[in-house]
Order: structure tokens, then sequence, then C-alpha cells
């Protein structure tokens, strides 16, 4: 099975490999498996308050193809606001790193650990608001 030279890159030297506070409101925290294969992404991200993810981190039990997966959507996803993060698809990361077919459910773990991620800040951001106050209450404040 021949590698491309990007997917070697991103394995031998991968980037953002690491963890963010799990527990920060601003850190959204995803882990997907892939029981058929034995792997396992967690991937991170921080998001400002425009909704812009500024900090990506991951760490990857599996093969170098869902090594060079894990790295290489940390690097997509910096920069990006959390709706264009969620575009990111599958079939991208498998376009982008030349995956042979066997390895395509690495990047299907990598989808999914975005769509976890995100999920997981979301969900914090929800917990983080403000209860709405009545209508009669804000009339007397």
């Amino acid at each position: 099975m021949a590698y491309s030279e990007k997917l070697i890159d991103h394995y031998e030297n991968p980037r953002n490999v690491g963890s963010l506070d799990k527990e920060a409101p601003d850190v959204g925290t995803g882990l997907v498996g892939a029981p058929a294969c034995g792997d396992v992404m967690k991937l991170q991200i921080r998001v400002n308050g425009e909704g812009v993810i500024e900090d990506a981190r991951f760490k990857t039990f599996g093969c170098g193809s869902a090594i060079a997966s894990s790295s290489l959507v940390t690097e997509w996803v910096k920069g990006k606001t959390v709706d264009e993060a969620l575009t990111i698809k599958n079939t991208d990361v498998a376009t982008e790193l030349n995956l042979p077919p066997v390895k395509v459910h690495c990047s299907v773990l990598a989808e999914d650990a975005i769509k976890a991620a995100v999920a997981d800040w979301q969900k914090k951001r929800a917990a983080a608001a403000p209860a709405p106050q009545p209508a009669a209450l804000e009339a007397e404040i």
C-alpha cells in the first residue's frame, strides 16, 4: 500500500498534538472511535467569543492514516468559524491525504471528531448562557 507524501509528512511530523483544558468553557472536546480497527481520536477546539476556532489539539491512538487525518483537521479548523469547520467532510480529508480505500474510515473519524467537539462546545455554551428573564421582571429592572 503506497501512501502519499502529505500523509507521511503528517504522520511523521504531526501538528498540534496535545490537549486543552476540557473543563474550560471555551473548549469543546470530541472523542470518537472505530471499533472495527481500534482507532480512537480526541479532538479539542478553543473557540473565541465570535465563534472562531483559535486553537485545536489532538491525541490519536491508531494507525498512521488516523494520526495524519487528525493532524490535518487541526490545521484546517484553526481560523474558521464553527459553522465553517462543520462543512469539512471526510471526503475532503481523504482526497487531501490521498487515503487508500481501506483507510477512508480514518477520515470519517476526523469528520466525526469535529462534529463531536463542536457539539460539546455548543453544549457548554448553552449551559453557561444566562436564563432568560420573564418579561414582567425585566420591566421592573
